[in-house]
């Protein structure tokens, strides 16, 4: 995804976006009732909603979303006895709002997008935050990028004045820590609106691919996406050449994605949910059970599965919400 098009400008507050997102996801899965909402007693043999809604905005395109979610759907739906639903948003308010008007059961979101819903009072619990490796500590990285060849650009202050692409207003890597690194540089004073646009040209290209990949072709003149879209997925898939871009700018560690829950579930299925995240959403179980074929692709990361996480690991995002006074850190 490049191109003008594929862009969204800065100029949309998060309370419009929000309800943009949430139309969109309201759209996306209609057909069924929101396990969380639904007054009805009827529940699986496990105690759970009959059908249970996860939350998503896509990655890379629609396809690629719901691949990277049907072994982790499978092995949940045979745990539970529900039917999960995949309700795809445009973006994170989306997603956020669902959970906040109870019509998400279950979401996967970025560390940004979990402590703007806590902000804004969503009842949620984490599951499991995502680990690249068997054992390892959840957390990413964040990288600014421009073209390969641009000799102008070898900086974060480089980007003063220039077209920046960011991912979207409620992107942890993708909008939160490149606007830290920006007031860090100077470039600007603030991660409201106003400051970002004073200081350079935004652009919200939807997609950390869609960010990288506009950057690559000259889009946009330099931007931000997640670490291993940049060095991982989209080489492996043929959309990045070596040289297309130059990395000029890397995040201190980010809380990592992580599932939710909503706590309109129960005490009891949020802790089976936890327990399934943690112990099963994993590519070594997923495989050894079949619910995927020589290869495992969960969510939009580069991942082995997840790993226990609790609310006071995503303090640090908060801290660095304080610091941007983001706009939409104030939901």
């Amino acid at each position: 995804m490049t191109g003008d098009d594929d862009m969204k400008t800065t100029t949309t507050t998060f309370a419009a976006v929000a309800l943009a997102g949430v139309t969109a996801l309201t759209l996306s899965a209609c057909g069924g009732t929101s396990a969380a909402s639904d007054t009805s007693d009827t529940t699986t043999a496990a105690g759970f909603p009959e059908v249970l809604r996860l939350g998503a905005i896509p990655a890379e395109n629609s396809t690629d979303l719901a691949a990277g979610y049907e072994p982790i759907i499978a092995m949940l739906e045979e745990e539970t006895g529900a039917t999960v639903e995949v309700s795809q948003a445009s973006d994170y308010a989306g997603v956020i709002e669902g959970l906040i008007a109870d019509k998400v059961d279950i979401a996967f979101l970025g560390s940004f997008a979990y402590v703007i819903a806590t902000h804004n009072d969503a009842a949620i619990t984490p599951l499991g935050a995502v680990i690249e490796e068997k054992g390892a500590e959840p957390g990413y990285y964040s990288l600014g990028i421009t073209q390969g060849d641009n000799a102008d650009i070898d900086g974060l202050e480089d980007f003063e004045g220039r077209s920046v692409c960011f991912v979207d207003p409620g992107s942890t890597s993708g909008f939160l820590y490149p606007s830290s690194g920006l007031i860090d540089a100077g470039v600007i004073e603030s991660g409201t609106e106003k400051d970002l646009a004073a200081g350079v040209q935004p652009v919200f290209a939807g997609g950390h691919d869609a960010s990288a990949l506009a950057v690559a072709a000259g889009d946009c003149e330099a931007g931000f996406a997640m670490q291993s879209m940049v060095e991982e997925t989209l080489p492996a898939a043929g959309d990045l050449a070596e040289g297309d871009l130059k990395e000029v700018w890397k995040s201190p560690k980010i809380s990592g994605s992580l599932f939710v829950g909503n706590d309109a579930l129960g005490e009891e299925n949020i802790a089976t949910l936890t327990e399934l995240i943690t112990e099963k959403a994993n590519s070594e179980y997923l495989l050894s059970q079949g619910f995927c074929d020589g290869e495992c692709l969960l969510t939009d990361e580069d991942a082995w599965g997840f790993a226990p996480a609790a609310d006071a690991d995503y303090d640090g995002t908060r801290e660095v919400c304080t610091l941007t006074k983001s706009d939409k850190c104030e939901g």
